[in-house]
């Protein structure tokens, strides 16, 4: 499997978009360590890898139904499924090893991390609650990154993660809106296939306020200075954007612009953590 194929079968792109989730927790946690930052890119890069590997080929006979997602790498025979869960597998094993390198918790912790990573495939197949398991699948991030520092539970890296998990399931109810239909026909469970385009979109909007109330508890709790407020306003004015976006009739075009401006999130909230950081200390 050449790097092209590799970086379409678990958009790599993607992965830089969910690095500073786990950063943020390290962050917040009172920075740590050189060895702590790496092994934390390492462990996230690995559950990213493993996620969207195990998503892929778990994936691959409904993906190849959808005319939206027919041309990804598996569907279309350019990867082999047994290539895909060697991959999946050696990625699961490299996130165990760098946590059990980084302290025992996050050892233990990262067995059912795994667990997680390969169920949220099925779970969609049965519940419309997926968007916000999918949600608290990517909320491990800042949380592990805290407890990579910490090595011990607290309130704040739960409360980020409450406010990764309701941006991330609310991104996903919109993002389930241009497959409606077709989740609709295969017996596939999602929050707009049950509640309507409507009531989806309110949900959504919810969430995004759950998470943005989040993110300003989390500031109030690790007595987070100036610069960590001031990078909340450009959060929340995107937030509203995707908002705008998601009730728009041409759903497809407002979703790639929804998915472009989304990019920008969490590394304003990684560098607006980390400035902060740096000026308080």
């Amino acid at each position: 499997m050449d790097f092209r194929l590799f970086s379409k079968l678990i958009l790599i792109e993607q992965t830089f978009f969910a690095m500073p989730f786990a950063l943020i927790g390290v962050i917040f946690a009172g920075g740590g360590t050189i060895i702590t930052w790496v092994l934390a890119i390492v462990a996230l890069a690995a559950a990213r890898t493993a996620g969207m590997s195990f998503n892929r080929v778990i994936d691959a006979q409904i993906d190849a139904k959808n005319p939206r997602t027919s041309d990804r790498p598996v569907p279309k025979g350019e990867i082999k499924t047994s290539t895909v869960w060697w991959t999946a597998i050696i990625s699961s094993i490299v996130l165990i090893a760098s946590s059990l390198m980084l302290n025992r918790l996050c050892f233990y912790l990262s067995f059912p991390a795994v667990a997680m990573l390969f169920t949220y495939s099925y779970f969609k197949r049965f519940s419309s609650s997926s968007h916000f398991y999918l949600g608290f699948v990517e909320a491990a991030a800042p949380i592990g990154g805290y407890l990579a520092v910490t090595g011990e539970f607290a309130l704040v890296p739960f409360v980020l993660g409450l406010a990764i998990m309701s941006w991330i399931a609310g991104l996903d109810i919109v993002y389930a809106l241009q497959d409606m239909d077709f989740d609709s026909k295969q017996g596939l469970h999602s929050i707009p296939v049950q509640m309507g385009k409507e009531k989806a979109l309110l949900l959504s909007l919810t969430s995004y306020i759950i998470s943005i109330c989040a993110l300003i508890y989390a500031g109030i709790l690790a007595h987070m200075g100036l610069v960590y407020w001031i990078s909340l306003i450009p959060i929340a004015a995107i937030f509203t954007y995707q908002q705008i976006l998601a009730r728009r009739k041409d759903i497809v075009s407002s979703i790639n612009t929804f998915f472009k401006v989304n990019m920008f999130i969490s590394p304003i909230l990684l560098l607006g953590s980390l400035m902060d950081e740096l000026i308080i200390n």
